[in-house]
């Protein structure tokens, strides 16, 4: 190893030494209620690369926790924090995106922010349930029931009442799936069982 290499290896480490205790002390000041002090640190650490950080931050601009609601910076922290593979900044990011908040409505990308979310995340139900919101009404992507389905098999699969029931009322409507009321049965039971009131009140109406 020649001594540039060993010095580069030292800076990095240090680097990420330093963004780590930084963050470590953002979490501590934030769950102590000192909102300044936190933000100011997760500040430091997201500038260092650290996108938990960065998402950190993000959430209290988007939700004015400590800090005055300003969803133009929230949408800039969670697309860094996105970048640095986050996946709570890119489901965030998207969730902007689909209400245009902050940054101007745009369908399609909150589509591929939650399909990235949806496949690489193994807690990505919710971006799946979405995603398959957006091709079951056509928004920001191609309208495909097939692929809804899919994603909210995928997201039941997972214990997610709500795409339990819309699994169902696709089987009953027999879109992107052959109808079927035993299967829209099943489903509506499964999402009542998961505490879904819309999914008892089917499952009442069928049974």
């Amino acid at each position: 190893m020649n001594s540039m290499f060993r010095i580069l290896v030292v800076l990095f480490m240090l680097h990420t030494f330093l963004s780590a205790d930084d963050f470590d002390e953002a979490v501590k000041a934030d769950n102590e209620g000192d909102y300044v002090k936190a933000a100011q640190l997760y500040g430091k650490a997201c500038d260092k690369g650290n996108g938990e950080a960065c998402f950190n931050l993000g959430t209290m601009y988007d939700f004015g926790d400590g800090l005055e609601q300003d969803y133009v910076k929230a949408a800039e922290l969670y697309k860094k924090a996105c970048n640095k593979n986050s996946m709570d900044g890119c489901y965030n990011l998207a969730i902007l995106y689909e209400d245009g908040s902050g940054v101007k409505q745009n369908y399609t990308k909150a589509a591929k922010l939650y399909e990235t979310v949806c496949n690489k995340d193994q807690y990505g139900m919710d971006a799946c349930y979405n995603l398959a919101l957006l091709y079951e009404d056509g928004s920001g992507v191609k309208q495909d029931y097939v692929k809804a389905a899919k994603l909210y098999k995928n997201s039941c699969d997972k214990d997610d009442g709500d795409s339990c029931n819309n699994l169902g009322v696709l089987y009953e409507d027999g879109n992107g799936v052959k109808k079927s009321i035993t299967k829209s049965i099943q489903y509506y039971q499964k999402a009542c069982d998961l505490e879904t009131d819309i999914g008892c009140e089917n499952y009442e109406r069928l049974k």
